[in-house]
């Protein structure tokens, strides 16, 4: 395979500016379905559950920077990439993309394996 991360198409960063909307959408409801399940965790201690929070919402911060920040081509299959290992896209989304990006994006996936 020839990966090529820095030559985007132009019909796929349209692509990628739409659905990184939902994408992210995706993500900030899974954060908040996390956090009411470590909230609620009625077997923890208030200061177990606050702990586990900081920490959950430090990794996804992270992986939140990784994923969206600074949305550019030069980054695009990169962020496709973390987005799609992480779940956010749908197979018809993905499939809206031109074959060697989805190619790249898939290899990335594999690579880096699940996120979670």
């Amino acid at each position: 395979m020839n990966l090529k991360l820095d030559t985007v198409p132009e019909s796929d960063w349209k692509v990628f500016r739409e659905l990184r909307e939902f994408a992210l959408d995706r993500f900030y409801r899974g954060v908040l379905e996390e956090l009411d399940l470590l909230r609620g965790d009625d077997s923890q201690s208030h200061h177990k559950r606050y702990s586990a929070i900081f920490r959950m919402l430090q990794k996804r911060d992270d992986e939140l920077a990784h994923a969206f920040d600074n949305p550019r081509r030069s980054q695009m299959i990169l962020q496709l990439g973390a987005m799609y290992s992480r779940g956010l896209l749908a197979p018809d989304e993905i499939a809206r993309f031109t074959s060697g990006t989805r190619e790249t994006v898939e290899f990335l996936a594999k690579a880096n394996g699940p996120s979670r």
